[in-house]
């Protein structure tokens, strides 16, 4: 199939009320079997979403040089994780791909140019999360990686770019945690489901609670220069991968629109699974 012909596919798609947004703090991949608060709110999430006609997702764990969507009919399940029970690396989300929406959002972003990929699948970044929200595995997943070369502004202007998608009927996902510190967790226990304890160290708490402020505030240039913050934030924000599929969520918020938060809390001390859904202000 040639791209002028995936083009067609993709038009006079019909216009659709625009789906809500989410960021969803994904945590530990044991949140894809386990029934728990964080399970639980997910659950409790995709309830209240308009059925998709296909979801976008944007996870921390698909870094590549350039922008990349997965564009294949049936996106593999992806084990990026070592050390957990067996019966984790049995689950499979046999969700089908979406070619139309990979061409339509290669088409949709202007700033650059977006590639290809037919290698990658759904790594946990999406499945542990879509498997709680959606378990039938019938909605078309694509995902679209983080440029691991480009800053926070890049990433948030390539966002800016997706918005007409919302009104196809695409839920945008972005999957991360907006504190992940894995070189700082306290473990509460002698298990796995031990890393799920809710705790919070201090700057954990500051810089989580700060991130907050400034979402509300629309204080945007705030967020993506996050590095000038302060140490709570830098202990927060080590590594940017986390971090910025929550700037993919914010950059689409509509002045109509108003931010709902759920899951949120920390836990092991340095991650919190702080997420936020974004819809009609009612």
């Amino acid at each position: 199939m040639d791209l002028k012909e995936l083009n067609r596919m993709t038009e006079n798609l019909p216009s659709t009320a625009s789906m809500p947004v989410l960021f969803v703090g994904h945590g530990s991949p044991m949140n894809a079997i386990e029934d728990n608060e964080f399970s639980r709110g997910w659950r409790e999430i995709g309830k209240t979403l308009p059925k998709p006609q296909a979801i976008l997702c944007i996870s921390a764990h698909w870094e590549t040089r350039g922008t990349y969507v997965t564009v294949m009919e049936k996106p593999k399940t992806i084990h990026d994780f070592g050390g957990f029970p067996r019966e984790l690396y049995a689950v499979q989300y046999p969700a089908p791909g979406s070619v139309w929406l990979a061409v339509e959002t290669k088409n949709t972003v202007k700033k650059i140019p977006v590639g290809f990929d037919q290698e990658w699948g759904l790594d946990h970044g999406s499945w542990s999360v879509l498997r709680q929200m959606f378990p039938e595995a019938n909605i078309p997943v694509i995902q679209m990686s983080l440029d691991r070369t480009q800053p926070a502004k890049y990433h948030y202007e390539i966002a800016k770019e997706l918005a007409s998608l919302r009104k196809k009927g695409v839920l945008i996902l972005g999957s991360g945690n907006i504190v992940h510190n894995l070189s700082r967790i306290v473990v509460l226990g002698n298990t796995i489901s031990d890393f799920n304890t809710p705790f919070g160290l201090d700057w954990a708490i500051e810089a989580n609670d700060l991130f907050k402020k400034l979402i509300d505030e629309h204080r945007h240039e705030n967020l993506m220069n996050y590095r000038t913050l302060g140490s709570a934030v830098q202990l927060a924000v080590p590594t940017p991968e986390h971090f910025l599929p929550m700037l993919y969520t914010i950059a689409l918020k509509g002045d109509d629109e108003a931010i709902t938060y759920f899951n949120d809390k920390p836990l092991a001390g340095s991650l919190t699974m702080t997420s936020l859904k974004i819809d009609k202000a009612v």
